[in-house]
C-alpha cells in the first residue's frame, strides 16, 4: 500500500469493479438452470447507486455472465457493465475509449479486483483496490487493500472514503435496489 492512497482519492471519477469476488464473495450455488446464484450485498449497491447519482461513472468488468446481477447493476444507475469478459484488459481499453471524449483518463479511476484476471487492469487504473480475501498477487500490487472481504463491503468501503472526502456522502432517501 502506498502512504498516498488518500490524496489519490481526490482525482478519482469513477470506479470499476470486479463482480466475483468483489461485489460478491466469489462463492455461489448452481441454480436448477445450471447458472450461477450470486449474492450481492446491499451496502454496496447503495453506495454504487449513490456515486452514479453523484455523477461519478461506475462500471464492471467480469469473466461471468449473469443476466440477474447485470440487472440489478442496471437498476443501481450503472451503464458501463462488461459481462464474460475473457480479457479483461480489451474491456478496459473498451470502457476508456467510451470516455476518452470526457477526458477520463486512467489516473481518474480506482479498479478493485481480487484474482489474477485483475492484475493488468489494476496496474493501469490510477488506484488498484482489492479486497481483504484477494489473493496474496493482487494485494500485493493494490495500493489499498480493503479491511472487508469480497460481497462483504469492500465496495462501499471504497467508495464511501472516496465520496467522504471529496465531500459527496449523504443520505439518499431514493434508493432501490
Amino acid at each position: 500500500m502506498t502512504k498516498n492512497y488518500k490524496e489519490l482519492l481526490h482525482h478519482i471519477k469513477a470506479f470499476v469493479f470486479d463482480i466475483d469476488g468483489v461485489l460478491t464473495s466469489g462463492i455461489f450455488q448452481i441454480g436448477p438452470d445450471g447458472e450461477p446464484i450470486r449474492n450481492l450485498n446491499s451496502k454496496d449497491g447503495y453506495a454504487m447507486q449513490l456515486a452514479a447519482k453523484k455523477g461519478f461513472i461506475v462500471a464492471v468488468i467480469s469473466g461471468g455472465k449473469c443476466e440477474g446481477v447485470k440487472a440489478s447493476l442496471k437498476r443501481l444507475g450503472l451503464t458501463d457493465i462488461y459481462m464474460g469478459s475473457s480479457h479483461k484488459m480489451d474491456s478496459w481499453k473498451d470502457f476508456l475509449a467510451v470516455y476518452e471524449h470526457t477526458g477520463l483518463k486512467p489516473e481518474n479511476i480506482l479498479y478493485m479486483g481480487d484474482d489474477i484476471p485483475d492484475y493488468h487492469v489494476m496496474l493501469s487504473a490510477g488506484i488498484g483496490a482489492a479486497p481483504a480475501n484477494a489473493v496474496p498477487e493482487i494485494r500485493e500490487i493494490a495500493q489499498y487493500v480493503s479491511p472487508k472481504k469480497g460481497g462483504e463491503g469492500c465496495v462501499r468501503d471504497v467508495i464511501e472514503q472516496t465520496l467522504k472526502l471529496q465531500d459527496n456522502w449523504m443520505l439518499d432517501e431514493d434508493f432501490s435496489w
